[in-house]
């Protein structure tokens, strides 16, 4: 089986992240692009892990897709595995590091 995959990705809630990084159009450029497992970064957000459970449901064992996803495609749709990013962004002596 061949896995195309983009683990390291913003959600909406990051720092300078475009607010259209939803769900939705991250699937659509996901297939237009030939990726089949997208990260959702940042999943531990209170407002994206919302978003998340509302909009996503289990595919494969740790894997999701958009909800009645498989029922409008024949693929089945973009999987979506739970990331997250450790930031080390500090601010110190009125500089951020």
């Amino acid at each position: 089986m061949k896995i195309i995959a983009d683990l390291h990705i913003h959600s909406p809630y990051s720092r300078a992240v475009s607010r259209d990084m939803t769900l939705e159009n991250l699937d659509h450029w996901a297939r237009m692009k030939g990726i089949t497992v997208m990260g959702t970064g940042d999943f531990t957000h209170p407002a994206w892990i919302k978003e998340i459970k509302q909009k996503l449901e289990p595919a494969e064992q740790g894997l999701y897709r958009i909800k009645n996803q498989e029922a409008r495609s024949k693929d089945g749709g973009t999987r979506f595995l739970l990331t997250v990013e450790i930031s080390s962004i500090y601010s110190q002596g009125g500089k951020t590091r």
